[in-house]
């Protein structure tokens, strides 16, 4: 559902109208377009993403706390939900449509507020992606690369790069966790990944039904979530990563550099607040798990 949407039933749209954000170049019929777009792996898609919303909600609600969840992946996806959906207030929708997408916006809010009621459970020490590296290149994508030069249009475009990398802060935080705590936090993400997956299968048969059928700027960032949850799963069951030294490489370098213009600019860093307020628990620390062998885990 995140990924797209296909719009309202053709009955009820002229055929020369086309949801926002769904994306169709080339002369095609609406309606058969429309029919294509509402298959079984959106359906599962829509599934796994809504299991996954329900699965974080229930895990934080029975542990009381925020522990093994990256809250920068919470607020990309909040970012992703209220740039992408402002069709609700220029589009006449499903009720399906409408569910979904409220469902998505008001539940990112409701993890965001838990984080701040939860504060003394976040692990900070693991959330170390710098979000400013994913928003802004992604922002700049999105006017370089955005179909056509509206406000919605930008965003819309915006919110599919953003997606593509909101689970990053996730793979980073559990990258450094090295060993779950509890289940819920995989299962989210296992659920999160399963819909990009079948999403990417519901792109593929889009393409087989209409090979004119394009929408470049969703599959890229498809493909990059889908490249991320693959390591995750053979991370987590296995404990081999092939992206796991490199993204915690450029992850500290990133930290690194962003520390000593804090330093230059403000008299300050973030290691140096993160230092005096977890006792010590810094970037050395974490790269000095980063060194520690794959067998450990």
């Amino acid at each position: 559902m995140a990924a797209e949407v296909a719009g309202n039933a053709p009955a009820a749209v002229p055929s020369q109208v086309v949801d926002s954000l769904d994306k169709l170049h080339g002369t095609a019929n609406f309606a058969q377009f429309t029919a294509y777009s509402w298959n079984i792996f959106r359906y599962v898609g829509d599934y796994l993403h809504l299991l996954g919303i329900v699965v974080l909600l229930f895990t934080i609600a029975k542990n009381k706390s925020v522990a093994g969840i990256s809250r920068s992946t919470q607020f990309l996806y909040f970012l992703v939900f209220v740039t992408r959906y402002l069709d609700l207030f220029d589009h006449s929708q499903t009720a399906y449509l409408v569910f979904f997408k409220m469902t998505y916006i008001v539940s990112s809010i409701v993890v965001l507020v838990l984080f701040h009621q939860l504060d003394a459970t976040y692990e900070r020490r693991l959330d170390t992606c710098r979000l400013g590296v994913i928003i802004a290149p992604c922002a700049c994508a999105a006017v370089l690369l955005t179909n056509e030069y509206s406000i919605l249009e930008i965003l819309w475009t915006f919110s599919e790069f953003i997606e593509g990398f909101a689970m990053v802060p996730q793979y980073i935080f559990c990258y450094r966790e090295r060993l779950a705590k509890d289940w819920g936090s995989s299962l989210f993400v296992i659920s999160l990944g399963g819909y990009r997956v079948f999403y990417a299968l519901n792109w593929i048969y889009k393409k087989i039904q209409m090979p004119h059928y394009s929408d470049i700027q969703s599959w890229i960032g498809g493909i990059i979530e889908i490249l991320f949850f693959i390591d995750f799963l053979n991370y987590r069951f296995t404990g081999n990563s092939m992206l796991r030294t490199m993204v915690l490489s450029v992850d500290t370098k990133i930290n690194e550099i962003s520390d000593k213009v804090e330093l230059k600019v403000l008299g300050t860093s973030s290691a140096i607040r993160l230092e005096s307020s977890e006792g010590g628990e810094m970037r050395r620390r974490k790269r000095a798990d980063e060194e520690r062998p794959m067998e450990d885990v």
